[in-house]
């Protein structure tokens, strides 16, 4: 792992964010259409069926795979079953700014989670990075007014998200460990499908609990199709391959910075949405976060 940030390594990290911000936007529009845990199950379904072509010789007799389930299985269980159904239920109750504010909470997390539980060293740059990243997100969250900020409510949705938050945080320094098969570590579509293989056994039983306990139907559409295939290729697939490959390359202390891309990323979308043009704090916004983001990562 190298924690030099190369121009592909910011690429690599700055391209989930992107695909996450339109998963917030889509997950929102289609809540009333299908239930939060269904909706994970439905989309990583359907990427499990994408990544079976291009690697499927995971799951034969004597794959390194079955020798590494628990690890798969703990994955799985963080980045596919619980991560995304937390976020998906957070979005049913809480609104996209509060969701956005709880997870920009994620480079603080990094830090305390690796330096608890992974021996990882907290540098002081790390933590000013940190601040200034975060500043920039209120920054676009309050809209350039920061008594915004102080009329804000927490609802139950932002403790989901809160949660998910530190889920994902353990998933991004566990891919760091290198104990993982090189038949499998060594090509994305395994290493991923792997994953999904059991995040697809945690997400059903999740789904099935939930259909038991509300009994809440799918309202079936085109624009719900439409909306399952950009979360199982988009936000699903390509994100998880670039945020694994950029976790390899930087680190999660560094990568946790990226996501604090992702509220800008939705407010321009929203803006574009609503036919509104950019104003002066995203761009100063975006100079925090990207500030916060370099100085954390110099050398």
């Amino acid at each position: 792992m190298n924690s030099r940030l190369t121009p592909s390594t910011a690429l690599l990290l700055a391209i989930p964010p992107l695909l996450w911000a339109g998963n917030a936007v889509v997950g929102r529009m289609v809540h009333e259409l299908v239930p939060p845990m269904m909706l994970n199950f439905l989309r990583w379904a359907i990427a499990l069926l994408i990544l079976l072509p291009l690697a499927s010789f995971i799951f034969r007799p004597g794959s390194s795979l079955w020798k590494s389930w628990r690890r798969f299985a703990l994955l799985g269980l963080l980045g596919v079953g619980l991560y995304n159904s937390l976020q998906y239920l957070a979005l049913q109750t809480s609104t996209p700014i509060n969701v956005t504010l709880v997870a920009a909470s994620m480079p603080v997390w990094m830090l305390l989670i690796g330096w608890l539980f992974f021996g990882a060293k907290v540098a002081r740059k790390q933590v000013i990075g940190a601040v200034l990243s975060i500043a920039g997100v209120l920054l676009v969250l309050s809209r350039g007014e920061w008594r915004q900020l102080l009329a804000m409510r927490l609802v139950a949705g932002d403790a989901f998200m809160m949660l998910a938050t530190i889920v994902w945080s353990f998933y991004s320094w566990l891919l760091t460990l290198a104990n993982d098969p090189q038949d499998i570590r060594g090509n994305w579509a395994a290493y991923l499908l792997a994953q999904v293989s059991f995040g697809l056994v945690w997400s059903g039983a999740f789904a099935g609990g939930e259909w038991v306990m509300t009994a809440a139907p799918v309202h079936w559409s085109w624009p719900l199709a439409a909306a399952l295939l950009y979360i199982a290729i988009g936000p699903a697939i390509i994100a998880y391959r670039c945020w694994g490959a950029g976790i390899r390359r930087a680190g999660p202390n560094v990568a946790g910075f990226f996501n604090n891309l992702t509220p800008l990323f939705a407010a321009i979308m929203s803006s574009a949405f609503l036919g509104e043009l950019p104003h002066l704090y995203h761009a100063a916004a975006f100079a925090l976060i990207v500030g916060g983001i370099v100085y954390a990562s110099r050398r």
